[in-house]
């Protein structure tokens, strides 16, 4: 009986496995400025990979999902964007363990004057 349930669960298990995103975190990012940021990227600290995104428009938002297969260290994740004066910013927040994300996602809010993150909490 305990065969039969290995060999029906087996096949599901090894979908699961390719058809996830792996590992990575999925970086959600809102612009509620009334004006557009530019030059937005994210990326971790080790900077294997970057989400690049030219223009964020008033009130869009934009998800996307940033793969760490590479990444080896401990570190954090960086945002970085133009706001319409020119003035360049960058953020420093989080942390990722051996190259693993601790979280499924972290969410930028971009306001006039400051910037929320938030996250969604450990993966386990």
């Amino acid at each position: 009986m305990i065969k039969n349930l290995v060999l029906f669960l087996t096949p599901f298990m090894l979908c699961s496995c390719f058809f996830g995103k792996g590992n990575g975190i999925e970086m959600k990012i809102k612009n509620d400025c009334e004006t557009t940021i530019t030059e937005v990227r994210f990326t971790t600290t080790e900077k294997l990979e970057t989400i690049y995104i030219a223009e964020l428009e008033p009130n869009e938002a934009v998800s996307q999902f940033l793969p760490m297969a590479s990444n080896k260290m401990d570190g954090a994740y960086l945002l970085s964007y133009t706001r319409a004066n020119g003035k360049k910013e960058t953020i420093e927040r989080g942390y990722y363990t051996n190259g693993a994300a601790l979280d499924r996602w972290i969410k930028f809010t971009i306001a006039q004057d400051t910037v929320l993150v938030d996250f969604d909490g450990p993966v386990h």
